[in-house]
């Protein structure tokens, strides 16, 4: 047992967070946590990691346990450089592989779009130092990894390598992400922080979806039976002479907490925004033929784009080819090149972007709202007031009367997206809008897209919401190439993946030569020439051993439980031997080819 929590109990001054948590986590776990947002999911997390403090209960790790954690808001020593930063971890595993790291430190960071690694650490966007400490914590290679929010900054091949690569992995797993694609894909277990307590649903998202319907259905039901019989406790209550006999007395005491338990009901919100848009005509806009570059960094060239009106549609690609550059020519904040946008008269933009809009700072949260509108439309004669679209964006009452100032990152652009909403546009533009909001008020917000009667720009990395929203794409491929897509991500990836499986399938055969030319291996020193022959040759056999053992393992021939556990413990130590010198033969195969 890598952690176990047990019984622990966490309070801010008179408001509980969670009381008597208990969970464990094993070599090979992949826990996920899911709650709404204030129920203390990063609190959790601090708290295991000895960041917060614990009320009452005990946190305990296994002796020799390697934890990584990455938090929302990492920091690194001010002054550092990138190559610096990477090596402020403290794991062993850097210790004592000191050389191997530096490689693959510079392969994941590659990964992830970081490619100067003298760069300074103060120079860099929040996103590009998230990235960092995400390498930083993958590539210390821990027992126990903890992630929260680790997609937050990533684009879409960002996030797929990520699920690949953690799912390859033999760490243990807890994360705290609302990426529903991302929770399918990697996680074995999901603890739900939910009526102060944890639930845990051993299967993925899809399962803990249906299996907590099932829970909360079997607790509703079960409240019904507590009321039928209260009621008949109560007439009870009410008949009985003042009775001071044994029997009475416990029923009384018992009335008590039937009494408590037949008012205790899950609801569940089920909220539709739709406000009311204003009339959009059939012209919407009209792309005529737009070029954008800075420098020799091409974004644009001559693109030509006709929206149609009610069009919903998502724009993928990774950073840096042009996405939010694309929606800010749009609205108008950056001029292209060439070409020129021609919009419609009626189209009433609302632009929802990544940095967010400039504030009033000595202004408090609900008069920011009530600046734009006391009341929202919602059509079929109901209305919202705008504390009810502040509550929705997860701003309770308390909240809504703080100032500005006082607000976190992730607070502000909950605040900017109610207020992009609350001005009744026909034409959304949203980028990157999913960022700090928890599964339930991005429930919310796809139900208010998907009804909402005007056109839509969604720019996003997350998967699910995209497949929810969009029905056509522009897929953003670097160097002014756009591609233009009929269909939303999941059709996208299912045609990229056709689309190089034919490839493969049209590519000449070429015979099979284990070795490359003497010319070529003169880019190898003496010693990697020796180790690159011996992995070719440790590979071969470490797959025969793969096959060999999984045969063995199917068959069912072995009885002896001690023994299958040796032989299952030497089928891991293959794999991992594999990936290893696999890893270090693309080192060498990068050098030569």
């Amino acid at each position: 047992m890598l952690l176990q929590v047990e019984d622990i109990s966490k309070t801010f001054g008179d408001r509980l967070l969670f009381e008597k948590v208990s969970f464990s986590i094993d070599q090979g776990d992949r826990y996920a946590i899911v709650a709404q947002n204030g129920t203390g999911k990063t609190t959790l997390l601090r708290m295991i990691m000895g960041h917060e403090s614990i009320d009452s209960g005990t946190i305990t790790f296994q002796k020799d346990t390697q934890v990584a954690y990455l938090p929302q808001n990492p920091e690194f020593p001010a002054g550092t450089t990138i190559s610096e930063a990477c090596f402020h971890t403290k794991s062993e595993n850097v210790d004592l592989n000191a050389d191997d790291y530096h490689v693959n430190i510079k392969q994941i960071l590659g990964k992830l779009d970081i490619h100067d690694l003298s760069l300074k650490i103060d120079t860099l966007s929040g996103g590009q130092q998230k990235r960092i400490a995400l390498a930083n914590v993958l590539l210390s290679k821990p027992d126990l990894l903890i992630l929260d929010e680790p997609t937050n900054h990533l684009d879409l091949e960002m996030i797929e390598w990520l699920e690949d690569m953690l799912k390859r992995s033999k760490m243990a797993l807890l994360i705290v992400t609302h990426d529903r694609y991302f929770l399918d894909s990697v996680c074995t277990d999901i603890l739900e922080m939910a009526e102060h307590t944890v639930f845990h649903y051993k299967g993925n998202y899809s399962y803990y979806l249906e299996k907590r319907e099932e829970r909360i259905s079997n607790f509703n039901a079960t409240t019904e039976r507590m009321r039928n019989l209260y009621r008949k406790e109560l007439d009870w209550m009410r008949r009985m002479p003042q009775a001071r006999g044994h029997k009475a007395r416990y029923r009384i005491e018992a009335f008590d907490a039937l009494d408590k338990r037949a008012h205790e009901k899950i609801t569940e919100e089920n909220v539709q925004l739709n406000v009311k848009s204003a009339y959009i005509g059939s012209k919407i806009f009209e792309a005529q033929y737009i070029s954008k570059a800075y420098s020799d960094r091409v974004l644009l060239k001559d693109f030509y784009y006709n929206f149609s009106r009610y069009e919903k549609l998502g724009i993928i690609g990774s950073n840096g080819t042009g996405k939010s550059t694309f929606v800010k020519m749009l609205v108008g904040e950056v001029e292209p090149d060439k070409g020129r946008f021609d919009i419609g008269d009626t189209v009433r933009f609302a632009y929802y972007s990544q940095s967010g809009t400039k504030f009033n700072e000595g202004e408090k949260v609900i008069d920011a709202i009530r600046n734009i509108a006391e009341v929202v439309d919602l059509g079929g004669g109901r209305k919202f007031t705008a504390a009810q679209m502040l509550n929705h964006f997860l701003f309770p009452h308390d909240k809504q009367y703080d100032y500005i100032e006082k607000l976190s990152g992730g607070e502000r652009r909950r605040l900017n997206l109610c207020m992009t909403l609350m001005r009744s546009p026909n034409f959304l533009i949203l980028d990157e809008p999913t960022n700090d909001l928890d599964i339930s008020t991005l429930n919310i917000l796809e139900d208010y897209l998907v009804n909402f009667k005007g056109c839509v720009i969604v720019v996003s990395h997350d998967r699910y919401f995209m497949d929810r929203i969009v029905d056509h794409l522009l897929v953003f491929k670097g160097n002014g190439v756009i591609k233009d897509f009929p269909g939303n991500y999941t059709d996208y990836r299912e045609y990229k993946k056709n689309e190089t499986k034919v490839a493969k399938e049209n590519q000449p055969k070429e015979e099979y030569k284990p070795t490359h030319s003497a010319e070529s291996r003169k880019r190898l020193t003496y010693k990697e020439q020796k180790e690159y022959e011996q992995i070719e040759k440790d590979l071969q056999s470490l797959e025969v051993e793969k096959n060999e053992i999984e045969s063995l393992l199917a068959s069912g021939e072995i009885a002896e439980p001690y023994k299958i556990a040796e032989v299952t413990k030497r089928y891991e130590e293959v794999k991992n031997l594999i990936d290893e010198k696999e890893m270090r033969w693309l080192e060498l195969e990068d050098k030569i080819s």
